[in-house]
């Protein structure tokens, strides 16, 4: 059985992911082609959750946000910040180190067409759950996009009327916690314009420069 903090390379908790997984490891051999690990700083302050992998990004790579355009802006914006050592290369042994940051995906396995179900996500919150009481340090969550939002919400336990989505905001928990909300950094997001690199760069260099829930 897979651990509360990562599923095992053969999980097959959603079936129509495992199913997937499957085609793809027949069609993509070299790939990773398993749930993606969290990727980071073990004593992190900053939890950063996404969706889930990309097909030919983390799939591929085997590392959050690594291999896509997405990655290209989030890894980007935390050197900017501090919260990374060394230079992305969009591979996994590219020597990048985060600091007081960690990666993690609501949904740990690529799902057809970037789209996990919520059945899906339900099923992969045990993870989540366990990834943040892994982190003793914790103080901010990072959800990129309303599902991450949703997902981080239902692992502490709260209501999600309570918190609602919006980009920019950073709500304040009763336990100390903060969650800060943005658009998804992909590219789909950012050629649309829903999301620009200035308004990525704002939210994130909010967090890294110390500013509370309380103070928001």
């Amino acid at each position: 059985m897979p651990s509360a903090e990562a599923p095992g390379r053969d999980c097959a908790l959603c079936p129509r992911l495992k199913s997937f997984r499957g085609d793809n490891r027949a069609r993509y051999p070299a790939f990773h082609n398993a749930p993606v690990p969290s990727f980071g700083d073990l004593d992190a302050w900053l939890l950063i959750v996404g969706l889930a992998p990309g097909l030919k990004g983390a799939n591929q790579t085997g590392r959050p946000f690594t291999g896509d355009f997405a990655g290209d802006l989030l890894y980007a914006t935390l050197a900017r910040h501090g919260l990374s050592r060394g230079v992305y290369a969009a591979g996994p042994d590219d020597g990048l180190a985060l600091s007081g940051c960690r990666i993690t995906n609501a949904v740990r396995c690529v799902p057809p067409e970037n789209k996990p179900t919520p059945a899906e996500a339900t099923a992969c919150r045990p993870f989540l759950k366990g990834e943040i009481a892994s982190l003793p340090r914790l103080t901010t969550i990072l959800a990129l996009g309303r599902i991450a939002h949703d997902q981080v919400l239902s692992a502490l336990g709260l209501k999600r009327s309570a918190y609602p989505f919006k980009h920019g905001a950073i709500h304040a928990f009763p336990s100390g916690l903060g969650l800060a909300d943005s658009y998804h950094c992909s590219r789909y997001n950012t050629n649309t314009g829903v999301l620009t690199e200035a308004m990525f760069d704002e939210v994130v260099g909010r967090i890294a420069s110390g500013i509370t829930p309380s103070r928001a």
